[in-house]
C-alpha cells in the first residue's frame, strides 16, 4: 500500500505541474545529411527516414520555390511538421533515394498566417500553424472551430492528410477534413510554368475530394480553409457504469450527445459514457480539458511505470497489470481523467469554452527552467513505449465486434487488464464523407493501446489476444485503419476497403505524374501489399502468422488459431511445448 500511495502521490503531482521537457524536432542533422524521427521512437534512422537536406520554407513562394527546385532536379519530395505522430512511415523517403534524390519540406516555420473571417465564418490558416494556435486565434474572435482531434500536437496541413477526427456524428461530423471549404496544393509543373504551380481547390472542384484526405502523396499543403461556427461551450460528465449492455447503447449514445464518446474497460466490465454537448456561450463555466494521458510527468514516474509493467511483463504477472489497471482507472474517476472546473476538478457537469475542451496537450510546452517532467511516451527518458491500434467500423457491423471480443474477455478477462492500463477501448464517431479516403458511410472509430516490447524480437503478455483482436476488426468486420496509426497489417488490401480508392488514384496521377511525393514506404501503407515474412514478423504485426517462425518458438510462443474468430493465426504461449 505505501508504494501505491506513493505512486498516486507523485501522479497527483503531476497533474499540477505544467512545466515540461519539451518534445524534441522530429529532423535532426549532421555532416551526412537529415533524420526524420518519429515522436514516439517507433522509427528514425539513416535506413528508413534520411535526406541529405531538409529546407524550411517560410512563405507560400518559398515553399513553390522549393517544389519547382525538386521537380527539376528530379528530387522525391516528402513534408514533415513540426510535430511527428504518425505510426507508419508516410513521410519517410524511400531508402532507393536516400543517396542524394529527396529533399525533406518542413513547414515548422512555415506558420504566419491565421485568417479569421468573421463575416463569412470561415478561418484560412498556413499549413505549418499548429492546432493549438489555430483554435486560439479562432476563439480570439468570438468564433469556434467544431472538429478536432483530442491530441493538439499537430500540424493544421497534418491533421488534414491523415483523416484526424475528434467524435460526432452530428452537423458536419467529427472529421476536420470534412469542415474544410478551401485548400491549397504545390504541385509539379512544367518549364514554362516554373517547375511549380499553386492550386486552389473549392468542394466543387474535381480534385477536391482527392485532397481532403492526401496522406502527402498528392503535393504540398499550402493553405487550408475551414468553417466555422459562432462561439459555444461545452458541457461535459462521465458517466462510469457496467458494460452490460454496451453493444446496445453505443449508438443511442452518439445519437444524443453531440460529442460524445465512450471508453470501455473490458477487463473491469466497465464503460464509461461521455455525455458532452454544446451550451450557450454565456453559460457559466471556464473549464478545462487536460486530459491525463498529455499532461506533464514527472520523468521518474513515467520511467517507473515503463519499468513495472515491464517487470510484470517478463514475470508473465497477468494478476499484477491487474491491479495496475484498476489504480489507474481509479485515479481517472478521481480527477475525472483531466478535466477541471477552475484549478481543480470539483464536481459535474464541467463546463467550458469549446477551445478549451475539445483538444488537449499540456505535455508540449515548457518553459526552459524545468527539465524534470516530459510526455509520458519522450523516447528520450524511456518512459511508456506501446502500439496503437485504430480500426474504423461501418456502424451496423460495430455491434457484434464488440459481442466477439467480450466472448474472448469472458474466456479470460485478466487477459485484457493490459488494454486497461492504458485508455481501454476508446470509442468514437465520425460521419460519411465525401472525401475518397475517408469514410463512406457513418462509422465507429475504436483506439487501443497495449505494451510494446522495447526489442521487436520479444513477444508480449497476452500476444495472441491482441492479435485476434486486430484481426477480428480488420479481416472478419472489414474494419478500415485510420492512415496515421496501425501496425502493417492493419492496411493489408486496404483499398479494397475504398470505393473510391480508384478515383484517388487517378488525381494522384494528374497532380503528381512524376510520382515525387510517394516512397516505399507510403506506397507500402496506401497499396497495403503486407511487409515480410521474416522469422518473427507477426511480433511486431509485419505479417499475420502462418508458420511457428513467425512467432517465437524459442520463447515459447508457436502461431495458433484464434480462440473466438478460429480463422484469425496468432502467436500464443504455450508452457507445455518448450523443448
Amino acid at each position: 500500500m505505501a508504494c501505491l500511495w506513493w505512486f498516486l502521490h507523485t501522479l497527483l503531482l503531476a497533474f499540477v505541474t505544467t512545466n515540461a521537457l519539451s518534445p524534441p524536432p522530429p529532423v535532426q542533422c549532421n555532416q551526412t545529411g537529415c533524420t526524420l524521427y518519429n515522436s514516439y521512437g517507433v522509427w528514425g534512422d539513416r535506413k528508413d527516414c534520411h535526406a541529405p537536406t531538409v529546407i524550411y520554407p517560410t512563405t507560400e513562394e518559398e515553399l513553390r520555390l522549393t517544389v519547382a527546385n525538386a521537380t527539376q532536379n528530379n528530387l522525391k519530395v516528402k513534408v514533415v511538421t513540426q510535430f511527428s505522430h504518425t505510426i507508419p512511415k508516410l513521410a519517410c523517403p524511400s531508402p532507393a533515394t536516400q543517396s542524394g534524390g529527396a529533399v525533406l519540406i518542413s513547414t515548422e516555420k512555415y506558420t504566419s498566417q491565421i485568417d479569421v473571417d468573421v463575416a463569412n465564418l470561415a478561418v484560412t490558416a498556413d499549413s505549418g500553424v499548429g492546432l493549438r494556435d489555430l483554435i486560439n486565434g479562432v476563439e480570439a474572435m468570438g468564433l469556434s472551430l467544431v472538429a478536432a482531434p483530442y491530441w493538439e500536437g499537430v500540424s493544421v496541413g497534418g491533421l488534414i492528410s491523415t483523416g484526424a477526427h475528434g467524435s460526432s456524428w452530428w452537423g458536419k461530423g467529427g472529421a476536420v477534413h470534412d469542415h474544410v471549404i478551401g485548400l491549397t496544393l504545390i504541385v509539379p509543373a512544367n518549364q514554362s510554368q516554373g517547375y511549380a504551380k499553386i492550386i486552389r481547390l473549392v468542394p466543387h472542384d474535381p480534385l477536391f475530394n482527392a485532397a481532403q484526405v492526401s496522406l502527402g502523396m498528392l503535393g504540398v499543403i499550402s493553405k487550408v480553409t475551414l468553417s466555422l461556427e459562432r462561439g459555444f461551450k461545452r458541457s461535459i460528465t462521465y458517466n462510469f457504469t457496467d458494460d452490460s449492455d454496451i453493444e446496445d447503447q453505443f449508438g443511442e449514445h452518439a445519437k444524443k450527445h453531440e460529442f460524445g464518446d465512450i471508453t470501455w474497460y473490458p477487463s473491469k466490465h466497465k464503460a464509461v459514457y461521455r455525455y458532452d454537448d454544446r451550451v450557450p456561450s454565456n453559460s457559466t463555466g471556464d473549464g478545462v480539458n487536460d486530459f491525463l494521458g498529455f499532461q506533464s510527468n514527472f520523468i521518474l514516474v513515467s520511467k517507473s511505470t515503463r519499468a513495472a509493467e515491464t517487470a510484470l511483463e517478463n514475470a508473465r504477472n497477468v494478476n499484477g497489470k491487474c491491479t495496475m489497471a484498476s489504480t489507474f482507472i481509479g485515479y481517472k474517476k478521481l480527477i475525472a481523467n483531466g478535466l477541471r472546473n477552475s484549478l481543480i476538478f470539483t464536481g459535474y457537469p464541467v463546463i467550458g469554452h469549446q477551445g478549451k475542451m475539445q483538444t488537449s496537450g499540456s505535455c508540449l510546452y515548457s518553459p526552459t527552467t524545468r527539465i524534470d517532467t516530459s510526455c509520458a511516451w519522450d523516447p528520450r527518458i524511456k518512459g511508456l513505449f506501446f502500439y496503437e491500434s485504430t480500426a474504423i467500423f461501418s456502424a451496423q457491423n460495430f455491434k457484434n465486434f464488440i459481442l466477439d471480443v467480450k466472448r474472448l474477455r469472458d474466456l479470460k478477462p485478466e487477459n485484457f487488464c493490459g488494454v486497461d492500463i492504458y485508455n481501454g477501448f476508446l470509442i468514437r464517431f465520425i460521419k460519411s464523407s465525401n472525401a475518397y479516403l475517408g469514410q463512406s458511410e457513418d462509422s465507429v472509430v475504436v483506439d487501443f493501446n497495449y505494451y510494446r516490447a522495447d526489442e521487436s524480437s520479444s513477444p508480449r503478455l497476452s500476444q495472441d489476444v491482441w492479435e485476434e483482436v486486430e484481426q477480428m476488426a480488420f479481416f472478419k468486420y472489414g474494419a478500415r485503419p485510420h492512415w496515421a496509426k496501425n501496425r502493417n497489417l492493419a492496411f493489408l488490401d486496404v483499398s479494397k476497403k475504398y470505393p473510391n480508392f480508384n478515383k484517388f488514384i487517378a488525381a494522384k496521377k494528374k497532380l503528381d505524374p512524376l510520382n515525387m511525393f510517394s516512397s516505399e514506404w507510403s506506397d507500402e501503407v496506401l497499396f497495403g501489399k503486407g511487409g515480410t515474412r521474416d522469422e518473427g514478423c507477426a511480433l511486431e504485426g509485419q505479417c499475420v502468422c502462418s508458420e511457428d517462425r513467425h512467432c517465437s518458438p524459442q520463447k515459447g510462443y508457436f502461431c495458433q488459431h484464434g480462440l473466438v474468430y478460429e480463422e484469425a493465426r496468432v502467436c500464443r504461449y504455450s508452457q507445455s511445448t518448450i523443448t
